[in-house]
């Protein structure tokens, strides 16, 4: 009989433990890109006034897993009822999961999950995943010695191993991502010839934004949430954004990254010059936040998280949204985003730049990085169980 308990979480204190617990387990971790504790407030609490808009269309239940005394896993079971509908797939997710290697502590976390999904009519469990594809999804299966990303979570190699033995699961998903080094000097010449093509034969130029652009009547932060929905609206996980989650984003974000490291593209053949690719990069904050002692921005948090985002002291860069239409892919309309970041990249000193997960059977969105050296140096995977 196993000698674990599991607690659903159900005030602040409850919801504390379940954030620290991941901060305990990767203390001193030189891979793992801890959130800060601010952020995952935001994105978790059900108790504060400004919340996460996910919660509109969302029900989640947070469980914690005891053992002697002590906490040793977590793990957040999700209901997102737009992607339910949407895709036609009553699914409980699994998010969030962290352990300790115990084989008892995940078959009582992910029981807790099934639990909840079978009360609510749910006919099967996937994850790991988040409320939405803006948050992190998927769990390491290769790349363990590589840098993580804000925008993706760690974990340790026994957390697959855990899943192997785990009855019923399978695999549901798999993505990958791809380290992209920075040309030490100039533009590759084919990124050159075909962005220089495509600016003339189709009339796509490149934006650059302004804090004026963003919040003032063009509302170019609603552009890019726009192309974004519309170009990752068929992926796997996806959930078409809200429009109060957009606005929620719009203010998170664009607040503090650095506008030089963002590029759009403009379709100047049509009258109102939309906008129909995106590029949100930004200098990587992982060994800055493994700097902020429990996720905590005081007292010296923040200056290791200002010399990154603002003085790009940091080798590499994330490439955190790389969106482009559908009907202007075929137009090498990719093209311009790099060709436009790539001597930024240089100027600052950046050596490689990490993409964010791309399902492994994206072979469209994976040919854009063929004309730069790159290397798929991780994966991940989204499991399911029919419950």
């Amino acid at each position: 009989m196993s000698d674990v308990t599991i607690k659903r979480v159900t005030d602040k204190r409850g919801l504390e433990s379940f954030i620290q617990l991941h901060y305990d387990l990767y203390r001193g971790n030189p891979y793992d890109a801890p959130n800060l504790h601010s952020d995952e407030v935001q994105t978790l609490s059900p108790f504060i006034k400004n919340r996460n808009a996910a919660f509109e269309f969302c029900d989640v239940e947070y469980y914690l897993a005891y053992k002697d005394g002590q906490v040793v896993g977590r793990v957040a079971a999700i209901i997102n009822r737009r992607y339910n509908e949407q895709w036609q797939r009553p699914a409980v997710r699994f998010g969030w999961l962290d352990l300790v290697n115990d084989i008892e502590v995940l078959q009582a976390l992910l029981t807790a999950v099934e639990d909840y999904g079978r009360r609510n009519g749910m006919k099967e469990v996937i994850g790991p995943l988040g409320f939405t594809d803006m948050d992190p999804e998927g769990m390491l299966t290769y790349g363990f010695e590589e840098l993580g990303t804000m925008a993706t979570e760690y974990n340790y190699p026994y957390y697959p191993e855990l899943m192997a033995q785990m009855e019923g699961y399978e695999k549901d998903n798999d993505y990958v991502e791809y380290k992209l080094y920075v040309p030490k000097e100039g533009m590759p010449e084919k990124f050159m010839k075909i962005s220089e093509m495509v600016m003339k034969r189709y009339n796509l130029q490149i934006k650059k934004l302004t804090k004026q652009d963003i919040f003032g009547p063009a509302q170019y932060g609603q552009k890019v949430f726009d192309v974004i929905n519309s170009t990752f609206g068929h992926l796997y996980g996806y959930s078409t954004m809200s429009q109060a989650q957009i606005d929620q984003y719009i203010q998170m974000y664009f607040k503090v990254l650095d506008l030089n490291m963002i590029t759009l593209i403009e379709d100047h053949s049509l009258e109102d010059h939309p906008v129909v690719g995106v590029g949100i990069t930004l200098p990587s904050l992982t060994k800055a936040l493994q700097k902020c002692r429990n996720g905590r921005l005081w007292p010296f948090g923040w200056w290791h998280i200002l010399r990154a985002l603002k003085f790009h002291k940091t080798d590499v860069v994330d490439c955190l949204l790389i969106g482009v239409l559908p009907e202007y892919r075929s137009k090498g309309a990719n093209a311009l985003l790099f060709y436009d970041l790539i001597p930024i990249y240089q100027k600052h000193g950046f050596l490689w730049g990490e993409t964010h997960v791309e399902m492994e059977t994206n072979g469209k969105v994976q040919s854009q990085w063929s004309y730069l050296e790159h290397e798929l140096h991780k994966r991940r995977r989204c499991y399911k169980k029919a419950l």
